[in-house]
């Protein structure tokens, strides 16, 4: 396949880029080819929020859809038919401030300055969001879009202030149709493949062009958000000489309800994937404020952290509590699993040479099922877990176990089910006694391991008293409303 420049809208005008790494950051590209040093490197690996821009691209019917993300960990070529903008792109034309930014002024939001232009491009994204005349976005949005976006300095109150303030000036147009027809030109149907010093990246738009790709180069990493790719370049220096990236086939970035289940695309963003679940399974909503920040949501997958197949992703013990399967493709061949079976040693999946993961189904209207889903962390935004939870059981006429699942991450070499656990519970009354016995079984089902986020002895017990947690919230005419027994929302009532 011939091989082309990169080519992206930046600051009016197309950008071609053909002298660069494959795996050069788009903050590197910025501040150190560019000079536009506006954007701020911090952490290198997507957790401070400095380095936040805003990136666009076509949607399915044409029209526009800009998301901020983190510059640090996405790769140059990933821009390719997008546009990129950065905080010096706000600069007005008669030389005044953009709202969000004379907002951050006017109620001193700026702290030492460092981080704010990150700051400003996340609160950019939702200005361009949100809708003239529509009610300003509530406490809970605002917190929510700034998760990313860490300041350490005095705190975020005057910065949450201006985030509500900046809609009470002048709205400042933005030219979406003008844009959806300049990267309109920078469209095409074929595969996309930039090289540099022997290293290759190719991108492909339709499902039939991937699985020839992946069947042709099997060892060539996947790459869909960057969000773990891009540390182990910024962070482990590895090279990656061969690189297909999905986020361009839009057929994996299809979710759609198919008779009881929800099959979501292995490229589908985190965002849209948690905002398909959470209309059907209202207990994912905590877990998706919680997971990660909204700028790694806006540009991870699902379905890369499932095939990711780390321990501590927090999206497979909801997932296999829920039942999923997972839906695997090898040229025009698929095959089903549950997901639970995908996962077979630290790190190892049942992915054979030459397939990958197309999609997920979800069950997601199954009657009665009560389902919940239990997340610890040191901190209560963007960290990783200690131990993370999710039970699903639905209870005969009588309230004796019918079904009961439940997924664990953080406590063995793979997401898994409690066995033993469900053992104890299937066709038994969903009693205290019941419980009780059956949170003494997590110990035959895992032997958790102790390192510097939790010992052996506090993952076993967490996920015990999690258990019993779940019963309290759950137990047929006395149920505890999660403000009863969560730490948080009954702190917020006090």
């Amino acid at each position: 396949m011939e091989t082309r420049p990169i080519r992206f809208h930046f600051r009016g005008t197309t950008q071609v880029v053909a002298d660069q790494p494959t795996t050069r950051t788009v903050l590197q590209y910025l501040r150190e080819d560019l000079g536009c040093t506006g954007t701020k490197e911090g952490c290198a690996e997507g957790d401070c929020g400095a380095c936040t821009v805003v990136v666009a691209e076509l949607d399915p019917q044409g029209g526009v859809v800009l998301r901020a993300v983190n510059s640090c960990i996405q790769f140059l070529p990933t821009l390719d038919g997008k546009a990129l903008y950065t905080v010096e792109d706000l600069r007005q034309s008669d030389g005044t401030l953009h709202p969000v930014q004379q907002a951050l002024v006017d109620h001193h939001g700026s702290q030492c300055g460092f981080c704010t232009p990150g700051f400003v491009m996340s609160l950019w994204a939702m200005y361009l969001a949100h809708t003239p005349g529509d009610p300003v976005p509530e406490r809970k949005q605002i917190d929510d879009v700034l998760s990313g976006n860490l300041c350490r300095c005095t705190g975020y109150r005057p910065i949450i202030r201006a985030a509500s303030e900046m809609f009470s000036w002048p709205v400042v147009p933005f030219d979406r149709a003008g844009l959806a027809r300049v990267l309109a030109h920078l469209q095409d149907d074929g595969v996309f493949v930039y090289e540099h010093a022997g290293h290759r990246f190719h991108a492909p738009r339709t499902l039939a062009q991937l699985a020839s790709l992946r069947e042709q180069y099997p060892d060539a990493r996947l790459l869909a958000g960057s969000t773990d790719v891009g540390l182990w370049v910024t962070k482990q220096y590895r090279e990656l000489p061969e690189l297909i990236y999905i986020g361009r086939v839009e057929a994996l970035r299809s979710i759609r309800a198919e008779g009881t289940d929800l099959i979501i695309g292995a490229g589908a963003l985190l965002n849209e994937a948690f905002d398909a679940l959470v209309a059907y399974l209202p207990g994912l909503s905590e877990m998706r404020q919680r997971f990660a920040s909204f700028p790694i949501r806006n540009a991870g997958t699902l379905g890369g952290n499932v095939a990711n197949g780390s321990p501590i992703g927090d999206s497979m013990p909801a997932l296999i509590a829920l039942g999923t399967r997972v839906i695997l493709r090898r040229g025009d061949s698929l095959r089903e699993m549950p997901l639970e079976d995908f996962y077979l040693a630290y790190q190892k999946t049942a992915l054979e040479a030459g397939e990958f993961v197309q999609a997920l189904r979800v069950p997601v209207d199954v009657p009665g099922r009560r389902f919940r889903t239990y997340k610890l962390s040191k901190r209560y935004d963007q960290d990783i877990s200690a131990v993370c939870v999710a039970f699903a059981i639905t209870l005969d006429a009588t309230g004796r176990v019918q079904t009961i699942r439940t997924g664990f991450g953080g406590v063995a070499a793979t997401p898994a089910r409690a066995r033993a656990t469900e053992a104890a519970l299937q066709g038994q009354p969903w009693n205290e006694p019941t419980v009780r016995a059956a949170m003494q079984c997590l110990a035959d089902d895992f032997q958790p391991l102790s390192d510097l986020r939790a010992s052996s002895d506090y993952r076993l017990t967490a996920a015990r008293n999690l258990l019993y947690r779940f019963y309290l919230e759950t137990v047929p005419g006395r149920a505890l409303a999660p403000r009863q027994v969560h730490a948080v929302a009954l702190a917020e009532t006090l």
